[in-house]
Order: structure tokens, then C-alpha cells, then sequence
């Protein structure tokens, strides 16, 4: 019995490492790899929610895959990716987690504990860069491209990483009530992660999230909190952050350099929003792709597309088809934000509270890239699912079965 709960054990950690750092295809794994991981757990489904409920998605994010990826810009490759990554991650929470709870937690536990890993390599690759890169590519089985950052290839997918975990980690000390030394600790690591990740969007969408729950969950005392925790940021830059560590690779440093101009979102999505105007129905119907349209455009003259997820999508599919799509993606999330809004002190609501933030940190993460929630990057398809998932296991409503949460793998 032992092995058989260390069997599982394994096999969720290497589902989760697959879907956190976003392995699909390579030397190792001649498959894609949310395959190989789903298949090996099938024998262990003990209590899956019947019938499938996230059909209702699985269809829209395939819809969306198929005008996006294939209509838009014929990339097959990256619609049989995310298509597979998507449906993948859905039968896990379906059929693997169900009803049972403490699969739910320790699926949540473990994938964040990988993020923490990666913020960790993160770190260290600061200070050795050589080593930590070489640990870096063997551990994804892929060339590094950008450096200094953790278990992902580029800083802009790590920083899907990085908003996702602070965001997490620091309201969920909110959440499950600790004491006031853990949350300056949590929060201390968090502002640490976020200076060396070198990732400005990760940072704002971190303040972003806190700053909405905090004003949520405390209303007018929320100044008195923002306000001490400008003092605690100040105080860890001046003190702790500034004269320890490099002065080159940190987010302050990345700000005021030179190229940081050259990549200003404002400007890429004020140009963005022209080429809307010129074809406003979206390029599918007009059959055309982006370098098309971005002919002779002085700031997309190579291709650089806004690095807003949201335009670029509204953008190939047109402002009532996208937008449609989007509001019917997010709209059971949006629901349930609004309802976790009503009972956000609730203890037994902890999890979900603090996952819907961290998706919220996510999702703001996705106006200044590429990548989003349909391309699965980074931890922003598992938070999705997660949310849903939380809410369906907190309803007040009775589950399919009971769940028994002493074992993970007996019924």
C-alpha cells in the first residue's frame, strides 16, 4: 500500500513538474508528455466527477485554439500543443482529483512547491550563472535563451511563474490567518523574487492582486496596510536588497536601461490598436497575418507583435468574436470572483481565495505578453482549472460521492 501511494505520489509530481514549467515534446519525452503522465494515471482514478464538467470549456478553448492558431496564423504545432496541454490538465482535475479533496490540496501544494524550486534557481543563478544555466537546461531538456531566471527558457515565461507565486504565497497568509512575523517573512521572500526576476509585469501584477484583496478583505484599513507595506518595501530595498545583490540584473536595473524604451507597452499597443482600426473585423476575415499588416510599421518592422494577449487575440479574431470568446472563458471565473467577494473572511474558502487572486495576478500578466491563458503558459491553465475546481469541492452543495480525505489513493 505504501508503494502504491509513493507510485502516485511520483506520478502527480511529474504530471505537475510537466504542466508548471511547461515540458511537452523533447529528448526525453518523444510523446507529448501530459500524455504520457495521464495514461500512467488512469489506473489510480478512484472518484471522478461525472459527467465531464469542464466540457463547457474544453469546447471554447478549443474553439479559440482552432481561430486563433490555424485560422489567424496557420501554426498547427502551437494549436496541437496547447489543444493537447488543455484537455490534458482537464481530465486530471475530472477524472484524477474528483472528489477528493486531499488530492485537490496536495495538487495545489505540489505545484507551487515546483514554483518555489524554480524561484530558488532563480536566485542562484544570479550568482552562478554558468552552473545554474547548465542545471537549468538539463532540468527542461531544452537551450536556455535568457538568463538570469528559473525553470522556464525566456524571463517573460518565468514571470507567469513568478506573478503566480508571490501572489499565492503572500495572500495565503492572509487567508489561512498567520501570524503577523510569517506574513513580513512571505512577504520579504516575495519582494526578493520579484527584484531579481527582472520581470515589471510580474511586479505590477503582484500589486495589482494584493491591493484588490486588500481593499476587499479590510476596506478602509487597507490604506493602513498598503501604507506599511510601501515602508516594509522601501526599507528591504534600501537596506537589504540594494547593496546586496547585483546591480545589473534586478528589475530596477532592466527599467532604466536603455532598451527598456524600446519595448514601451503603452506605445506597442497605441500602434496595436491601429491596425484594429484598419481591419476591424479581425484579420481572419480579411485573410490576412501579422506581418502582413505590419509592413513598414516603424516599431513592428521585425514582427514585435503589442505583447498584450488580449489585443493580439481581439485583433486576429475581431472585437465581437473575440471579445465573445473572452467573456464566455472567464465568465464562471468572474462569477465566482464576485461571489468569493461576499465571503472572503470565510476560513473554508482559504484556498479558493487565495487561487483566484493568483489568477487574477496571472491573467493582468497576460496584457504585457504573448503568452496567456489559451496557450497554457506557465501555471495560468492549472490556476484556471484550480479556481473551478476549489469552488465545485467548497459548494454547499453535496458532491457525487463522499470524500474521504485519510487516503490518497484508497476510496
Amino acid at each position: 500500500m505504501l508503494f502504491k501511494k509513493a507510485v502516485v505520489f511520483a506520478l502527480m509530481a511529474g504530471y505537475l513538474y510537466t504542466v508548471a514549467f511547461n515540458i511537452f515534446m523533447t529528448s526525453i519525452f518523444r510523446i507529448p508528455a501530459p500524455m504520457i503522465f495521464g495514461l500512467l494515471l488512469l489506473p489510480f482514478i478512484q472518484r471522478p466527477l461525472p459527467p465531464f464538467i469542464y466540457l463547457r470549456e474544453c469546447i471554447l478553448f478549443t474553439l479559440a485554439l482552432f481561430l486563433y492558431h490555424i485560422v489567424g496564423m496557420s501554426d498547427y504545432t502551437g494549436f496541437f500543443l496547447s489543444f493537447v496541454t488543455i484537455i490534458a490538465c482537464a481530465l486530471y482535475f475530472n477524472y484524477f482529483v474528483g472528489t477528493n479533496k486531499l488530492r485537490f490540496n496536495i495538487s495545489v501544494a505540489m505545484l507551487f512547491a515546483w514554483l518555489a524550486f524554480s524561484m530558488i534557481i532563480m536566485v542562484f543563478d544570479h550568482t552562478h550563472p554558468d552552473l545554474i544555466d547548465a542545471i537549468r537546461s538539463r532540468l527542461l531538456d531544452e537551450q536556455i535563451k535568457q538568463s538570469p531566471a528559473g525553470l522556464a527558457i525566456t524571463q517573460f515565461t518565468f514571470g507567469y511563474q513568478i506573478a503566480a507565486f508571490t501572489t499565492l504565497a503572500f495572500i495565503a497568509t492572509f487567508t489561512f490567518r498567520l501570524n503577523a512575523l510569517t506574513k513580513v517573512l512571505v512577504f520579504c521572500a516575495c519582494m526578493l523574487f520579484l527584484y531579481l526576476g527582472m520581470n515589471r509585469s510580474a511586479l505590477i501584477s503582484f500589486a495589482g492582486a494584493v491591493m484588490v484583496f486588500l481593499f476587499i478583505q479590510y476596506r478602509l484599513k487597507a490604506v493602513i496596510l498598503v501604507a506599511i507595506v510601501a515602508i516594509i518595501s522601501i526599507l528591504i530595498y534600501n537596506y537589504v536588497l540594494k547593496d546586496n545583490f547585483d546591480s545589473k540584473n534586478n528589475i530596477l536595473a532592466k527599467n532604466e536601461a536603455k532598451e527598456a524604451n524600446d519595448f514601451n507597452r503603452a506605445n506597442m499597443a497605441a500602434e496595436n490598436l491601429k491596425i484594429v482600426a484598419d481591419y476591424p473585423f479581425g484579420l481572419i476575415f480579411y485573410g490576412k497575418d501579422w506581418d502582413e499588416v505590419t509592413y513598414r510599421n516603424s516599431l513592428f518592422t521585425f514582427g514585435l507583435s503589442s505583447h498584450n494577449a488580449y489585443l493580439m487575440f481581439i485583433t486576429y479574431l475581431g472585437p465581437f468574436l473575440g471579445i465573445g470568446l473572452l467573456v464566455a472563458i472567464y465568465y464562471r471565473i468572474t462569477r465566482l470572483f464576485a461571489e468569493v467577494v461576499k465571503h472572503i473572511k470565510l476560513k473554508h474558502n482559504a484556498i479558493l481565495v487565495a487561487l483566484i487572486f493568483a489568477f487574477l495576478a496571472t491573467s493582468l500578466n497576460a496584457l504585457s505578453h504573448n503568452g496567456w491563458l489559451i496557450d497554457a503558459d506557465g501555471p495560468t491553465l492549472f490556476l484556471y482549472l484550480a479556481v473551478l475546481h476549489s469552488a465545485r469541492l467548497t459548494s454547499p452543495e453535496p458532491l457525487p460521492e463522499p470524500v474521504d480525505e485519510l487516503s490518497l489513493v484508497e476510496a
